[in-house]
């Protein structure tokens, strides 16, 4: 099944935000983890459904950051402001990016162009401080975090990001894992190997060994039971036929730019609808290209030696 409206996903998970955004309340009501740090302009949808849930607040101890991209930190500042005692936890390379004020600028800066001009009445003023993005706990692979009676194991899965990790909760069989999963749009998996395509499949390969049954993503919902289920294998999948895809294009052309524009442009025909705007999906695409690029051309240089 796919759950791609915010509510129950399973009686100790709720998924928070919008369709595009993601962001996921975990907690069997001791204590409740947010997971997730989605764009900005999804704060007033998250402030109304957690008021709308009717948990004690004070119960949310925790808010873990799963990769520091601009559209999956934009409501931490916000969500400090409303909960000062919450945690932000991330991973160390996380932490060092969301401390460097050219990153932050980045990330607020892009939040900002995807603001609405006029905020609902009657919602906090959105919150983009550069102090409010700090984060107070640094994960590593082979973390347990305890949450009420629920364990959040955290795995590393560079590839994606470099500062990416993920969290397996083995009672719920859930597996959160940004995108470094790949991207969910409707039926179809995006590959998303911004930083290493090498070290993306090795982590798809990682998770994919797990005993999942449930699936966060953090565009566009949540998957359970065989949709779950199947999910990583086509990721998976994807992953290698667009590798294929960039690198037979990349020996046609010759050139990483035309190589770019021509696989931007069969995304793009394929993702009407896609909530990023083309020039984001070509910076991505961009960044699969040159790393596939140099790859080749590194692997050629070295069979004429």
């Amino acid at each position: 099944m796919i759950i791609d409206t915010p509510g129950i996903v399973t009686p100790h998970i709720t998924f928070l935000g919008r369709r595009e955004s993601c962001i996921y309340l975990l907690g069997d009501g001791d204590e409740y983890a947010l997971l997730g740090g989605g764009l900005t302009y999804v704060v007033p949808d998250v402030l109304r459904q957690l008021d709308e849930s009717g948990i004690d607040e004070r119960r949310i101890t925790r808010i873990i950051i799963l990769h520091a991209h601009f559209d999956h930190v934009g409501i931490v500042p916000s969500v400090r402001k409303r909960f000062p005692w919450i945690r932000v936890c991330a991973s160390e390379k996380a932490r060092q990016r969301l401390d460097d004020a050219g990153t932050l600028e980045t990330i607020i800066g892009f939040n900002t162009v995807l603001l609405p001009q006029q905020p609902r009445d009657g919602t906090e003023a959105f919150c983009l401080e550069h102090s409010g993005f700090k984060v107070d706990e640094v994960l590593v692979e082979g973390d347990v975090l305890r949450c009420g009676s629920m364990s959040l194991e955290v795995m590393e899965v560079p590839g994606h990001s470099t500062c990416s990790i993920a969290v397996w909760v083995p009672e719920e069989k859930a597996l959160f894992a940004s995108d470094a999963g790949g991207i969910l749009f409707q039926d179809t998996v995006f590959t998303a190997a911004n930083s290493n395509f090498d070290h993306y499949q090795q982590s798809l390969e990682k998770m994919a060994r797990l005993d999942v049954e449930v699936f966060l993503a953090e565009h566009y919902g949540a998957l359970t039971g065989g949709d779950a289920r199947g999910y990583l294998p086509r990721s998976i999948e994807s992953a290698r036929q667009t590798r294929k895809l960039i690198e037979e294009t990349y020996r046609a052309t010759g050139n990483v730019v035309r190589t770019v524009e021509k696989i931007t442009d069969q995304f793009t025909q394929a993702s009407s609808g896609y909530f990023l705007p083309r020039e984001i999906m070509e910076m991505v695409i961009g960044q699969m290209t040159r790393y596939l690029a140099r790859r080749l051309d590194a692997a050629e240089t070295e069979s004429t030696l």
